[in-house]
């Protein structure tokens, strides 16, 4: 299957794995690992403020600020909501951190409850289809500029990105310019499936496990009963987890009923604002069969369906590679859906 440009002012870029990494997994696996090895000087050059914000329900969020001197009063501000278990840190982040530097971008990555270092205090995380949280993110960085607002977000940051930018319908141009999702799992049914079987459960899941079943610890010794601790120890998938944690602690009845409300899928007709989805057809996360057609979402819909890429991965050549060619790419499309002009900036 080509790659499927439905929006034709800008076709998609091409993605090309090397050939020393083949398949998705190794495409998912090797840039988060060897990012920090591989582009050390550039990586040194990041460096972030954090803002602490309280929120209405007695929580806080903290906000990681791209450190810029002078700061580009006049650019736009890029916004990242990172993936489940993510932060400022994680690969991604700081390839995104990176473009932004280069091309004099504000850059801002709000941390979702309980993922920048230190565990939040309300009885509550985050979950795929956390839309309002997102909304209220949106609406305080939005009072931070007067400049076009672009929003990335990236794995689980890019499915609750779309949730909101669906619920929010025509208002959601008051907030963000134009939005984009890399490597979302839109049917969260699909993917959780996915998750649960074979290398991907006994790798991946494995590892996500190994920080929230901690996190999940810690918030039931601040607000003890909130859930049977044998069972959070019995959970040997993502849908065991959100059975005991993710699914009760905000509102939805089960597993079942938290991935089909929370999926974006079923609602990408209603987008109302520019919106860019990238997946790549050999994310191990993402089966390919979940992935949306040009008829299933909205005409301000770009759809970038690359063969190859991984998940959140999309490594270039040559060797030891780099992974700001698809960051590049995401950035000149949103500036394009804002005629915002990037000077001296790298083309992807």
């Amino acid at each position: 299957m080509p790659l499927v440009p439905v929006n034709q002012a800008q076709s998609a870029p091409k993605v090309i794995a090397p050939g020393w990494l083949p398949g998705g997994h190794a495409q998912t696996i090797w840039p988060a690992l060897r990012v920090r090895h591989s582009c050390p000087a550039a990586l040194a050059a990041i460096r972030y403020e954090r803002q602490r914000w309280p929120t209405p329900d007695g929580d806080f969020v903290d906000v990681d600020w791209l450190t810029l001197s002078p700061r580009p009063m006049q650019a736009p501000l890029l916004v990242l909501f990172h993936g489940l278990e993510g932060s400022s840190r994680s690969h991604y982040a700081l390839a995104f951190a990176r473009v932004a530097h280069d091309c004099g971008l504000n850059f801002a990555v709000p941390h979702f409850r309980g993922c920048s270092g230190q565990i939040n205090l309300a009885p509550r995380a985050y979950h795929s289809g956390d839309f309002e949280e997102v909304g209220w993110l949106l609406s305080r960085l939005r009072q931070h500029t007067t400049r076009p607002l672009w929003v990335v977000g990236v794995s689980l940051g890019g499915n609750v990105l779309l949730r909101w930018a669906q619920e929010a319908g025509s208002q959601a141009l008051q907030l963000a310019s134009a939005v984009a999702s890399v490597s979302a799992p839109l049917d969260l049914t699909a993917s959780g499936q996915a998750m649960g079987l074979g290398f991907n459960r006994w790798v991946y899941t494995r590892m996500f496990l190994r920080s929230m079943k901690p996190k999940a610890l810690q918030k039931l010794a601040q607000h003890p009963g909130l859930f049977q601790v044998q069972d959070l120890l019995k959970a040997r998938t993502l849908y065991d987890f959100d059975n005991v944690f993710t699914a009760p602690l905000h509102g939805f009845q089960n597993t079942q009923d938290y991935w089909q409300r929370a999926s974006a899928l079923p609602h990408l007709h209603r987008l109302q604002l520019p919106s860019l989805l990238v997946n790549a057809q050999n994310d191990p996360f993402v089966p390919s069969a979940s992935l949306p057609h040009a008829h299933q979402v909205s005409r301000h819909v770009t759809l970038w369906q690359p063969r190859q890429g991984g998940h959140v991965g999309f490594a270039q050549a040559p060797w030891p590679g780099q992974i700001q060619a698809l960051p590049q790419a995401v950035v000149a499309w949103l500036a394009q859906q804002a005629h915002f002009n990037l000077k001296g900036c790298p083309n992807g």
